[in-house]
């Protein structure tokens, strides 16, 4: 009987010790799946800012004609260190082949499905005044699968007339947002209005804000806001301007 139970704590004791070891290397040695997600956790937010940048030359490349581009020759049109390309491309996974470069299209692809503009992604914009007319008729969003579907304003003068293709919609009715697939905003308001159009547009399911209100906005931790103060830009221009 004796030699039973220790022949069972022995078996016991060997099958915790080999699972401790198969943890230790799933630790050591994840599945592809949960090591692309930790790669993602790690992506400096910088290397997101320069992927669209790496997008938009890659996507002229193509449109000219160009089948393939090294590090070196993207690095030349961007101002940019080769280095530093390869390094934020690495993030993801192996996109160019040694010696050779980048495949184009390949390149534009992948970008891309980082970015996740595989599809149309569509953003519903809040003040339609003239930074918000401005922004509904720039081309520039439809290279990346981007599209302003919606538009909303508080000003009555506006609500109902046509900007860009768009009727322009009474800002009391964004909760008719939650039916049609809009997660992006972009805020065209004044500044203490800003906030609370914020909150209103999180309420009705968008996920990412980018800010054009010169104000900071305060959010819950899994709501991305950007902020662009036209302001604040041109204000630090002056520092790199010689004195007369």
């Amino acid at each position: 009987m004796n030699r039973l139970i220790e022949s069972h704590f022995t078996a016991n004791r060997t099958w915790n010790e080999s699972e401790n070891v198969q943890n230790a290397l799933r630790k050591a040695n994840p599945p592809v799946r949960e090591r692309r997600a930790m790669r993602y956790r790690r992506v400096p937010d910088e290397t997101i800012k320069r992927l669209p940048i790496y997008l938009r030359r890659a996507i002229r490349l193509s449109e000219g004609g160009v089948k393939c581009v090294s590090s070196k020759g993207l690095a030349s049109l961007l101002g940019i260190s080769p280095w530093q390309i390869r390094k934020d491309l690495s993030y993801f996974g192996g996109f160019g082949t040694r010696g050779v470069g980048y495949d184009v299209e390949k390149l534009v692809d992948r970008i891309k499905n980082v970015l996740r503009l595989q599809v149309v992604r569509k953003a519903v914009l809040v003040g339609v005044g003239n930074l918000g007319s401005a922004l509904l008729a720039f081309p520039g969003f439809r290279p990346y699968s981007l599209e302003i579907a919606a538009a909303f304003d508080i000003d009555k003068t506006e609500i109902g007339k046509k900007r860009s293709g768009l009727v322009v919609e009474d800002v009391a009715l964004l909760e008719t947002l939650k039916e049609r697939n809009i997660d992006l905003g972009i805020i065209a308001v004044p500044a203490d209005a800003a906030q609370d159009v914020a909150n209103n547009l999180i309420d009705v399911g968008v996920k990412a804000i980018l800010n054009f209100a010169p104000q900071y906005i305060s959010a819950p931790k899994n709501i991305k806001i950007i902020t662009i103060d036209i302001a604040l830009y041109l204000a630090r221009l002056p520092y790199y301007v010689p004195s007369k």
